[in-house]
């Protein structure tokens, strides 16, 4: 079983930048493709960007690339989100999720999810 914990959330006003991170364990970090979700009030969970094992290859939504930048560090189990140029409509609650497959836009081909982290952009 693998436990995802995220932190770095908290509130920004729009411009500004935010690291999250995602820490795991009880599982081999290696064997896992990782993703960051987010969800809005009322609106449904979406993908916002995802690595491979290795951390060679990355994906983002479009309404994140240039400004979002995803990376992992295996020897430390942690997945990080480097958030910049941050606006209002980026205000969500961020999830970290594991996949074990090479499947990266989809939520439902992510096997574990961690508790969630509060962004709020201020305007």
């Amino acid at each position: 079983q693998v436990q995802l914990v995220e932190s770095g959330g908290g509130l920004v006003q729009a411009g500004g930048s935010l690291r999250l991170s995602c820490a795991a364990s009880g599982g081999t970090f290696t064997g896992f493709a990782m993703g960051w979700f987010r969800q809005a009030p009322g609106k449904e969970r979406e993908f916002v960007a995802a690595v491979s094992r290795n951390g060679n290859a990355k994906y983002y939504a479009e309404s994140v690339k240039g400004r979002f930048q995803i990376s992992r560090d295996n020897a430390k189990n942690t997945v990080y989100l480097q958030m910049n140029s941050l606006k209002p409509e980026d205000t969500a609650v961020m999830y970290c999720a594991a996949n074990g497959a090479s499947a990266y836009y989809t939520k439902e081909h992510y096997n574990y999810w961690g508790q969630g982290t509060q962004v709020t952009v201020s305007s």
